[in-house]
């Protein structure tokens, strides 16, 4: 039985590695790996009630995981649909090169420690790209975006999918995560900014027009909005601090307070214009495959930890190897070849507290 668990993880991982060869998208590929690793799982195991039981608690930690990524992509998503992003944007004219390089680093590691990586990488290459005329300057400020949207997310319980997860499983906790962090994080962006300055002298002959779009509310409704979503998302870990609850339902109180605003703030505005600037909108518009991907890994690593192949996997390791440090480097290592999410999945469930 735990072989053909191990076999059919290691094939799911391998097929969701190779996406872009085999042309099927990771998300079916985790869902299917992780029904069938609960299917071998339950099959070939006489005491099928314990481990339907397993799973329930399972989907219990599961989905609250998902119902808070849920809200807080669908918060980012009425910021984006109100043109928050642009607002905020707008306001960066500076020409010097250096300077530049530098306010979209920081803006950017400050930014993703809110917001998740992509959607934040997503908005500060839009900027770049109106404000930056050179190509090869482009490159390093993109490379400095990258750098600054993960180095930004590490620092806070929900500035990454990863953190969140550890911070759901109460393996991290706010304070001491910000406390602990924020200063190596904050070095990971410094080096590479320090670096590119020496390179970037001069100025642009002048900083380009950003195109503002023409829509039907105001740049006032646009600034609620966007304030109102950023400060629902620095929030939860205070509801959750304050109350004991689950963050996803601090993110929910969030989301349904905002729902509640946009509703009342468009009351009076055409039908067609309301639908676009609606959660029923932005609901359409969230990566959904991606929470499906997190699912099926999830629920993949939960039939490994649960049959034991996991612990007995930690086990094995804390034998070999005793220095945790080495550990930890050599998971890090292993993360830029491998996916985060299903990585950091393995390790809470091998090294649970």
């Amino acid at each position: 039985m735990t072989t053909l668990i191990l076999s059919i993880f290691i094939l799911g991982y391998a097929a969701i590695a190779f996406e872009s060869r085999i042309k099927v998208n990771k998300s079916a590929i985790a869902l299917i790996t992780g029904t069938l690793c609960w299917t071998a799982f339950i099959v070939l195991s006489p005491d099928k009630q314990r481990i339907l039981m397993a799973l329930n608690e399972h989907l219990s930690d599961i989905s609250s995981i998902l119902f808070f990524l849920l809200g807080a992509m669908t918060i980012v998503e009425l910021i984006d649909a109100h043109e928050g992003f642009e607002l905020l944007t707008n306001y960066i004219k500076q020409k010097e090169k250096w300077k530049l390089l530098w306010i979209i680093g920081l803006l950017t590691f400050f930014l993703s420690s809110i917001l998740d990586n992509l959607t934040t990488t997503i908005v500060m290459i839009s900027l770049i790209r109106k404000l930056v005329p050179v190509a090869s300057d482009r490159l390093k400020i993109a490379s400095i975006i990258i750098i600054a949207a993960n180095a930004g997310g590490a620092w806070t319980p929900i500035g990454d999918v990863t953190t969140t997860m550890l911070w759901m499983g109460d393996q991290i906790t706010t304070l001491n995560i910000m406390k602990t962090l924020f200063l190596p994080s904050f070095f990971c962006v410094l080096t590479p900014l320090v670096y590119f300055s020496i390179g970037m002298k001069g100025s642009y002959p002048s900083t380009p027009q950003i195109k503002t779009y023409v829509t039907s509310h105001s740049a006032l409704n646009k600034a609620v909005v966007l304030f109102t979503g950023i400060l629902i998302l620095i929030l939860v870990p205070i509801f959750k601090t304050t109350t004991n609850l689950p963050p996803f339902m601090g993110m929910l109180l969030g989301l349904g307070l905002l729902w509640m605003l946009t509703e009342i703030m468009h009351l009076n505005k055409p039908e067609e214009v309301r639908h676009l600037l609606s959660v029923n909108q932005a609901l359409r518009k969230i990566d959904t495959p991606s929470v499906l991907f997190f699912l099926g890994i999830l629920l993949s690593v939960a039939s490994l930890q649960t049959s034991g192949i996991l612990p007995d996997i930690a086990k094995t390791i804390s034998q070999s190897i005793a220095n945790e440090k080495i550990v930890v480097v050599f998971i890090g290592l292993l993360s830029s070849i491998v996916d985060n999410v299903p990585l950091v999945a393995a390790a809470q469930g091998m090294y649970t507290l």
